[in-house]
């Protein structure tokens, strides 16, 4: 009688254990609260071009600290296109397990086939992911309709939130209101990176879906305008290098104290700007070196900075650094 109850104790922890992890998934699911600053994260390489894990997780803490709201992984700034598979699985992994909960933790798809996006969402699913930035096909000019195809069949084939990254300007294919008419027929589209450059389309969104479609802005030069016409939150680049700075930005706006919110955008502007160029990449890790929370090591084929290139970039930096501004206290408005 003893070994058959140790047998049903153990059977019931077990199960117990299941239960949990089952409701574990889901609050992580539904807790997706599309707000804030999230940073698209750089992928941090040692000088022999692996995983720099350690000061991935220097910037990660930085970034926590200042009080971003999500993390996105394996976005252009991230390099996903250099990314293996494997490679790509551990920083969602030891990403997940550094932030314990304390924000989501979002992928990045850009693949150039349905299965493969299918199956990017079913291991980001399985590695933790809190949901999932989706990029339309890759290298492929994909029509509307599959385009829309594409989008529906990746949500319907996972329970993770998808916000559609819609950058027509970079990536060439634009995803339209009359499409997203169609791709919120699927409820876990939720939301959107609004990174058309026209800041109308904010309007556009909410006259026509209201508060069904979130919108966070996706272009760092055009945060505090798009914000202030209704975006929810800002998936922003400069914050790799300046947590602070962005997050106070946000929170400023947010607590009607304009005014200040403009004076930092103000300063942070040219540096801002270093996002809008094809060395974004470069650009930002060099900013990271200069507020000691990154290093400068891209993955060929992108090179360093070098000549007047790096040195225009440098003083962008410097003097930036030179004028940084004293902040408010802006985690307590």
């Amino acid at each position: 009688m003893d070994n058959i109850v140790r047998v049903l104790d153990k059977s019931l922890l077990f199960t117990l254990g299941a239960l949990r992890l089952f409701l574990h998934q889901i609050i992580l699911i539904m807790k997706i609260e599309w707000k804030g600053v999230m940073p698209a994260v750089t992928t941090k390489f040692t000088a022999d071009d692996s995983l720099d894990l350690d000061m991935f997780k220097v910037n990660i803490q930085a970034q926590l600290e200042a009080g971003v709201h999500g993390i996105v992984l394996g976005g252009t700034l991230g390099e996903a296109s250099t990314l293996s598979d494997s490679e790509k699985r551990i920083l969602t992994k030891e990403t997940v397990a550094f932030v314990d909960n304390k924000v989501p933790v979002l992928i990045n798809i850009a693949e150039q086939s349905t299965k493969g996006a299918i199956d990017a969402a079913r291991k980001a699913k399985e590695d933790g992911a809190s949901g999932l930035m989706m990029l339309p096909p890759m290298r492929y000019n994909a029509s509307d309709r599959e385009t829309v195809e594409y989008f529906k069949a990746v949500a319907n084939s996972t329970s993770l939130p998808i916000m559609v990254y819609n950058n027509p300007v970079d990536y060439k294919i634009e995803v339209t209101l009359d499409m997203f008419e169609e791709l919120l027929k699927c409820p876990n589209i939720e939301a959107v990176k609004e990174s058309t450059r026209d800041i109308s389309n904010i309007t556009r969104i909410k006259n026509r879906f209201g508060d069904r479609l979130n919108i966070m802005t996706g272009v760092d030069t055009l945060a505090l305008e798009s914000l202030l016409m209704g975006a929810d939150g800002w998936i922003a680049g400069l914050v790799c290098a300046f947590p602070a700075e962005t997050v106070a930005i946000y929170e400023l706006q947010k607590a009607g104290r304009i005014k200040e919110a403009i004076e930092i955008y103000r300063w942070f502007l040219p540096l801002l700007e270093l996002d809008i160029n094809a060395k974004l990449v470069q650009n930002i890790k060099l900013a990271e070196v200069y507020t000691k929370i990154g290093t400068e090591n891209v993955r060929e084929p992108r090179l360093p900075l070098h000549g007047e290139e790096r040195e225009g970039v440098i003083k962008i930096i410097e003097d930036g650094l030179k004028t940084r501004p004293i902040l408010p206290d802006y985690k307590n408005l």
